[in-house]
């Protein structure tokens, strides 16, 4: 897997503004928000993509959603929020390496895209 921004981020190489940092994965918000609240969870173990999980990494992805709602609780988001991930270029992804957006802060409309 070829390095990306969100690597350079894990290791302090980018500035960000943290939410959670742990073991296994990093939280952070986007630079480039989509709602008030924009932040991406990530493994810090490097996967490309949604369609790279295999059956040992059920506990991570868990973990990350787990994550997620932690830090909306934490937001504040009582009201709701999403969580959203892009799996590929025509499903949206634009950085290959997993990550969970976090989204709220606002009424989000339904269907997206």
């Amino acid at each position: 897997m070829a390095d990306t921004v969100f690597g350079k981020i894990i290791r302090g190489e980018i500035p960000a503004r943290i939410e959670h940092d742990d073991d296994s994965c990093l939280a952070f918000h986007d630079v480039a928000p989509h709602a008030p609240v924009h932040v991406l969870v990530i493994p810090k173990r490097p996967i490309r993509a949604l369609s790279d999980l295999g059956p040992g990494d059920a506990a991570l992805v868990g973990h990350l959603v787990v994550v997620a709602t932690q830090i909306a609780a934490r937001l504040g988001l009582a009201h709701g929020y999403r969580l959203v991930v892009n799996c590929g270029r025509d499903g949206g992804q634009s950085v290959d390496h997993l990550h969970v957006h976090l989204l709220g802060g606002r009424a989000l409309g339904w269907p997206p895209g």
